[in-house]
């Protein structure tokens, strides 16, 4: 099948791609990069979009990243010419500010109201962890366009340690759990751990163990509610290949929430 194929480059989530056809109507999908790689080389794909017969046409990105819009017929004949443009997305809802603030706005200064960090994956672990397993998948996660808490992207000198993990946890869809030794010995991640099984159980958040250098057995000892569950073990996978996996699958759960 012909089609014509616009790359629109790193887009951020919320921006909206309007799509303008002259001409016959046309289908117009939206597709990140691996699901246009699976359009062009025929096998299944995801969209956003449809077939379009009103002019512009536009939907919003579901996530940030490298996005493609894709225009064909379909096996209808005729032409069709199409043009795309990036369009920012609504901003927040105002904030009406007290004559006291009205300095620093004159000023240009960003006032602090309030509004919390949203995450799409908490990483909880162990500090002797991190050069091995933890930093290398918090930047992969981070490439693949995810927001990440991880303590050296998020905590900074004077931060309260307890507020900031709390704030992470609460305001995460995913929560990470890097399994291992020097894991179950720590108190902090155990207290982390608490935080992410509470909201696991209420549907809340969606728990996504990791075993490193670790036996199923230890993991039933310490806890048998997480041996239960599917893990991914850095003795058998690569970190790029779990990073991948992830993203996929809080992708498709942002997609499935379309």
């Amino acid at each position: 099948m012909k089609y014509v194929v616009h790359q629109l480059g790193n887009v951020e989530k919320g921006n909206v791609v309007e799509v303008s056809l002259k001409g016959n109507a046309a289908n117009v999908l939206l597709l990140d990069s691996s699901n246009y790689n699976n359009y062009k080389n025929g096998r299944r794909y995801r969209y956003y979009g449809g077939f379009v017969k009103k002019s512009p046409f536009k939907v919003t990105v579901p996530h940030s990243g490298k996005w493609f819009v894709v225009v064909n017929l379909g096996g209808l004949s005729g032409q069709v010419r199409s043009s795309v443009r990036i369009l920012p997305g609504m901003m927040p809802l105002a904030k009406q500010y007290s004559t006291s603030d009205l300095s620093s706005l004159f000023l240009g200064n960003k006032i602090n109201d309030d509004i919390e960090k949203e995450y799409d994956v908490f990483i909880s672990h162990a500090t002797e962890d991190k050069d091995e397993v933890v930093r290398p998948l918090a930047n992969a996660l981070k490439n693949n366009n995810l927001n990440v808490w991880y303590d050296e992207f998020e905590l900074k000198i004077g931060d309260s340690l307890r507020q900031k993990i709390d704030k992470g946890v609460a305001n995460s869809k995913f929560g990470i759990v890097i399994l291992s030794k020097n894991f179950i010995k720590k108190g902090w991640t155990n207290y982390e751990l608490d935080g992410l099984i509470t909201r696991s159980i209420s549907n809340q958040q969606i728990l996504l163990p990791i075993w490193h250098n670790i036996t199923k057995q230890e993991v039933i000892d310490y806890s048998p509610s997480l041996a239960d569950k599917v893990a991914r073990s850095t003795s058998i996978n690569t970190i790029e290949e779990i990073a991948e996996e992830i993203s996929q699958i809080i992708k498709g759960k942002e997609d499935e929430n379309v």
